[in-house]
């Protein structure tokens, strides 16, 4: 392992022989040759406007975007080194005798590794569980998390809304699941410094497509579910399935040339938790794992809910864990089928922690609410107004039907959402088509356009609209403003009607362009039944 850790520089050549260590006569992914000079590095990064000398710049290759044209600009600013996929003479560029160029296949998957070498792998250290899926990952990681704390683990979060390292939270970066694989080891350092245990780490396609959490040691892998999401990067289902599949698939590989000081670890059989009826069980259970635990609703499985009743504030359900262990009864402030299948997903993470039944139950009862997740907005107005993070086909439905039975008579369902610029297309169709069939009134808006036309995003949702039977101007609306959206929203609302503000939840911006604007659902939500109930005009917010 990496002696002095709590130094700021690192020998590129002890780097490159401590992941050697590591991964000595395992299937994982060995380090380059290199027998040139050593060089002192200060950081990895991707960015030019971070070099210094002893920086090492990253030419990463993404969709859309390719590091290595700025590898002369990362040479002229003082880099000491530079990993690229091209030659030098592939990018056009000469390096100076000072400076160390090396050449990798895959520089996503190198950076990983010298990350987790920087910090001497620290997820050797912790009890590590991945939650990957196309909804609900925040939620099952929320729900986990206070079951593992009740069970008396000293546990650590990474997740969509915040980094949890002992008492203290920190926000993440704007629109990032999982931060880039550097900034994953050093949060997991952290949290092995500070003592900790066990880690919940939420754990997103992008990540692992990209090597974001390679070299990363799980023990439990969790999925929600698997949905039409992100094709506009993987390119099909399949391609996006492969992809959570690694999360599952890295459980198989179990030798480290790291010991592990962490006795939880040490004793914890490795265990893939599987949703028994998605459509993701029948490719992930053939993926052999040393112990695979389900949950379902519909299909026999290890932990099963049955006998739900949901109202407009609770959802009740006994949970039947794993034998022998005998069912019990979860009272929870959560609404919806779809937060009973994140109960689930938390659940059998915990089973598979032996953890017992009655610690399960209070630390899914203890949680009244998730920012962004259904979340109420109450300033004394005679109807419903619910924010929540739905933006995918699945999770929109799974929301609507959760929300069809929370209102009481003729209760009507109204929708505020968008779709993003520069992100999956299909998506805005479906989206459209969903709420149209399921929803009483659609006000389509802004969502992060970024450089594409907010007119032709609009334009396309409404189109999906009227394929269902939506009149413009009676059924569906095009509101470009989001605040504006809201406030008309409101206005269409009658006592004992439901208005859904969906597709931003906890996030704290918006881009237009790309310019990121200051923005919060559900201040903007606040703002705008604010101003509705005293009868004045929306204010305006900022937004371009």
């Amino acid at each position: 392992m990496i002696k002095n850790l709590k130094s700021e520089i690192r020998n590129l050549k002890s780097l490159l022989a401590d992941w050697a260590t590591a991964v000595a006569n395992t299937a994982h992914p060995k380090p380059p040759h290199y027998d040139g000079v050593d060089v002192q590095l200060t950081k990895l990064t991707e960015k030019t406007s971070d070099i210094e000398p002893g920086a090492c710049f990253i030419a990463r290759v993404r969709t859309g975007s390719d590091g290595h044209p700025y590898i002369g600009k990362a040479i002229a600013n003082g880099a000491s080194m530079i990993l690229a996929q091209r030659s030098p003479a592939e990018v056009g560029v000469t390096v100076p005798d000072d400076v160390v160029y090396l050449h990798v296949e895959d520089t996503a998957l190198t950076l990983a590794w010298l990350a987790a070498a920087w910090y001497g792998f620290p997820s050797r250290q912790l009890l590590l569980i991945g939650i990957t899926g196309s909804d609900g990952k925040t939620s099952t990681a929320n729900l986990l998390f206070p079951i593992l704390q009740g069970a008396g683990f000293k546990t650590g979060l990474l997740s969509t809304i915040k980094a949890s390292i002992g008492n203290a939270d920190e926000l993440l970066e704007l629109h990032v699941t999982t931060p880039e694989a550097p900034v994953v080891q050093r949060y997991l350092r952290r949290m092995v410094d500070a003592g900790l245990t066990h880690c919940i780490l939420e754990t997103t396609s992008h990540a692992l497509a990209q090597h974001r959490v390679g070299a990363t040691d799980f023990d439990i892998a969790v999925v929600t579910n698997i949905t039409h999401e992100h094709l506009d990067y993987h390119g099909s289902y399949e391609a996006y399935f492969a992809a959570k599949a690694r999360l599952f698939e890295g459980l198989q590989i179990e030798d480290w040339g790291v010991v592990t000081e962490n006795a939880y670890k040490r004793n914890m059989v490795k265990t893939a938790v599987l949703n028994h009826d998605d459509r993701s069980y029948a490719g992930l259970q053939t993926i052999t794992v040393p112990r695979q635990l389900t949950y379902g609703i519909e299909n026999t499985s290890d932990v099963m809910a049955s006998d739900s009743t949901y109202t407009a504030a609770s959802t009740t359900f006994t949970l039947s864990p794993p034998a022998p262990v005998s069912p019990f009864t979860v009272s929870s402030d959560l609404v919806g089928e779809f937060n009973v299948y994140n109960m689930l997903a938390a659940a059998t993470a915990a089973a598979a922690l032996d953890i017992p039944s009655t610690t399960i139950m209070a630390g899914l009862e203890s949680v009244t609410a998730i920012d962004g997740r259904m979340q109420r907005i109450d300033r004394g107005q005679d109807f419903l107004v619910i924010v929540d993070f739905a933006h995918t086909p699945f999770s929109l439905e799974k929301l609507l039907a959760a929300a069809h039975r929370m209102v009481e008579g003729n209760g009507r369902l109204i929708t505020v959402f968008g779709s993003a610029g520069k992100r999956d297309v299909a998506k805005r169709r479906m989206m459209a088509e969903i709420s149209a069939r399921h929803a009483d009134l659609t006000v389509l808006t802004a969502e992060d356009p970024r450089t594409e036309s907010l007119d032709d995003i609009l334009a396309m949702m409404a189109a999906a609209c009227e394929s269902e039977g939506g009149l413009e101007g009676q059924t569906f609306w095009r509101i470009s403003d989001r605040g504006k959206a809201i406030y008309h929203a409101l206005t269409l609302a009658q006592p004992d009607d439901l208005v859904l503000v969906c597709g931003k939840g906890h996030e704290q911006s918006m881009c237009f362009g790309t310019i990121e604007y200051p923005w919060d659902d559900r201040t903007a939500t606040i703002a705008a039944l604010d101003a509705f109930l005293q009868h004045q005009p929306m204010p305006d917010l900022g937004l371009p």
